[in-house]
């Protein structure tokens, strides 16, 4: 081998980097790398239950709490997924996905929207921004595990 920090040479990689677990990504090779997903919430209680849950299905996990950073957070990280909150401060999630959806370089990158704000028109008014999903506060974290993890493969297709 001549670069030690290289895989040339090599049949198989030395190691593997992730998990094998649903926000895992497949490279070449077979590495894994964790998908990103960036959870959205003024609320820190909701913020810690999700990342737990998201980091034990092997995902990445990045944090903000307005609408502001969650913007600037998705310009910069370009995460695979946004679960946003509606009520949030200085920004709410509406205008945050109205604003994601609108610029080329994160209209792809697929929203669920977190609410407790349960009425159809609300569900209509998170689905018109073009959220992918739209879930209702309180929820159960496995089953946005599970929607997020359908979503990403959705995306990689």
């Amino acid at each position: 081998m001549l670069y030690p920090l290289s895989y040339e040479g090599l049949r198989e990689p030395p190691y593997r980097a992730g998990t094998t677990g649903p926000g895992a990504l497949t490279l070449g090779w077979d590495l894994m790398i964790a998908a990103t997903v960036l959870v959205v919430d003024d609320d820190p209680v909701i913020q810690t239950l999700l990342r737990l849950n998201f980091e034990m299905e092997g995902y990445r996990v990045l944090l903000a709490a307005d609408g502001v950073e969650a913007l600037d957070r998705t310009r910069s990280e370009k995460p695979n997924i946004v679960i946003l909150d509606v009520m949030m401060p200085k920004m709410d999630g509406l205008q945050v996905a109205t604003t994601l959806k609108a610029d080329a370089d994160t209209a792809d990158i697929p929203i669920v929207m977190l609410s407790a704000k349960a009425q159809t028109s609300d569900i209509v008014a998170g689905r018109a921004t073009g959220a992918e999903g739209y879930v209702t506060k309180p929820f159960d974290p496995l089953l946005l595990v599970s929607q997020v993890a359908t979503l990403i493969d959705r995306h990689r297709s």
